[in-house]
C-alpha cells in the first residue's frame, strides 16, 4: 500500500471515531476502538498496545451518557419512556457473514438507497419495506444495523413484543406515534418481533382491538414513502397473517450459518490470536449453531484464556470437547471423522477433542475409503 493510500485510510479512521464521538455514546467509541486495535495490530504493534492500554483505563460501566437517550424520540403516553431504541451512529464489532442470496438481497436494497436519484430520473420507487425472517440469533437485527451503516442513517427500533400492552387501543396509539415520528426523520425503522401482533390474534378477549391494531400496521406499510425504508424481522414466518406477507416488497430469509460462514466469523473474532487452524475446527464444531451462540462461545472461551495465562489453544479445545460432549455417539464420530478429514487434525488430535478413540476414527476412514 503506497504511503498516500494510508494515510487515506488513517484519516477514514480518524473521521469515524471524532463522528461516533460527537454522539456522546462511550460504548460504541470503545468497540471502534477494539476494531482498529486488531486493525492495527500487525503492522504496528505498539500502537495497538497503546490502544489497548486506554481501554482498559476507560471502562464504561455506569456511564451516564450510555444511559442518555436522544432528544425528541416518541415516548410512552403513561411511562414517559422512549418506544424506540435509537443508534445514531450503528457500530458494528465485526463484519456480518451472510449466504450469498441474503447478501445479494442487502446490497440490492442499500445500492437502491443509495442510487435514489437514477430511480427517480427512470421514475422508479425504491423498495420501501422489507421482511427479514429466520430463527434467532441468525443475524436479522446485525442485517438491519448493516443497511443503516451503510446508508449514514440512524436506526430506530421498534420492538412489538415490548410495547404490546393489556389495553391494546394504548398499544396502537404507540404504533402510531413511532410510524410518525421515522416518517419525519430521515431513519431507518426496525419493527422487530412482528409476530408478536399475530400471535396474539387467537385472543378472543380483544380480538376486535387486536385487528384493528393489524389493519394500523397494513395500511402503513402499504404506504410507507419511498423516501425511508421500514424494515421488520420475525422469528416465527408461519404465525404471520398472508395479509402481512403481501404487504413487502422484499423478504429476506437468514437461515442457519453454514460451517464456512461459522469458520469466518470465529477467524474475525479470534483475529490471529489462535492457531490458524482453529476458525475451520471452531466452525465444523459449531454447526448448527446460530451466529450468536457461536459468537458468545467464542467469547467465554476467550475469556477462561484471559483468566488462565493466555492460552487461547487450550480454551479453544476445551470449547470443543463441551461441545462434542453434548453429542450423541454417532455425531462424536462424524465430528472427528471431519476434523480428520476437512481440516488435516492428526488422528491423536481429534481423538482428544472429541473422546473418539484413535482406533475408531482409523475404523471409520477405511470404510471410508473402501465406499
Amino acid at each position: 500500500m503506497s504511503k498516500m493510500d494510508e494515510n487515506a485510510k488513517m484519516k477514514e479512521d480518524l473521521f469515524h471515531v471524532i463522528r461516533v464521538a460527537l454522539t456522546g455514546r462511550p460504548q460504541d467509541i470503545h468497540t471502534i476502538v477494539r476494531k482498529l486495535t486488531r486493525k492495527y495490530k500487525s503492522d504496528d504493534a505498539a500502537f495497538a498496545e497503546q490502544l489497548t492500554e486506554l481501554l482498559r483505563k476507560s471502562p464504561v460501566r455506569a456511564s451516564p451518557a450510555r444511559r442518555a437517550e436522544p432528544a425528541g424520540l416518541p415516548l410512552d403516553g403513561d411511562s414517559r419512556l422512549p418506544l424506540v431504541r435509537l443508534a445514531e451512529n450503528p457500530v458494528l464489532e465485526i463484519e456480518p457473514v451472510y449466504a450469498e442470496e441474503s447478501w445479494s438481497s442487502l446490497r440490492q436494497i442499500v445500492n437502491e438507497q443509495q442510487g435514489l436519484d437514477r430511480l427517480r430520473a427512470a421514475g422508479i420507487d425504491p423498495t420501501r419495506t422489507v421482511l427479514f425472517t429466520g430463527p434467532p440469533g441468525v443475524g436479522k437485527t446485525f442485517a438491519a444495523k448493516w443497511i443503516a451503516r451503510e446508508l449514514g442513517r440512524p436506526l430506530a427500533t421498534l420492538d412489538l413484543s415490548a410495547v404490546m400492552s393489556s389495553f391494546l387501543g394504548r398499544t396502537g396509539n404507540n404504533v402510531r406515534v413511532v410510524l410518525d415520528y421515522a416518517k419525519e426523520h430521515e431513519c431507518v425503522l426496525l419493527l422487530d418481533e412482528l409476530d408478536a401482533v399475530a400471535k396474539r390474534r387467537d385472543d378472543s378477549t380483544e380480538i376486535g382491538e387486536l385487528k384493528r391494531l393489524v389493519t394500523v400496521l397494513l395500511q402503513e406499510i402499504d404506504e410507507w414513502p419511498s423516501s425511508g425504508l421500514l424494515l421488520a424481522a420475525t422469528n416465527h414466518p408461519d404465525l404471520l397473517d398472508p395479509a402481512v406477507w403481501r404487504r413487502f416488497e422484499t423478504v429476506i430469509d437468514f437461515p442457519y450459518p453454514s460451517a464456512v460462514h461459522l469458520s469466518d466469523v470465529c477467524r474475525d473474532l479470534l483475529d490471529d490470536q489462535a492457531d490458524s487452524a482453529w476458525p475451520s475446527v471452531l466452525g465444523i464444531s459449531l454447526q448448527g449453531s446460530s451466529f450468536s451462540d457461536a459468537v458468545q462461545s467464542i467469547r467465554r472461551a476467550k475469556r477462561s484464556a484471559a483468566l488462565n495465562d493466555g492460552d487461547i489453544d487450550a480454551a479453544l479445545a476445551q470449547l470443543v470437547r463441551s461441545i462434542s460432549n453434548r453429542l450423541d455417539r454417532a455425531e462424536r464420530q462424524e465430528l472427528a471423522l471431519s476434523l480428520t478429514r476437512d481440516i488435516g487434525l492428526s488422528q491423536r488430535q481429534a481423538s482428544d477433542m472429541t473422546g473418539v478413540s484413535r482406533d475408531t476414527i482409523r475404523k471409520h476412514e477405511r470404510e471410508a475409503v473402501g465406499a
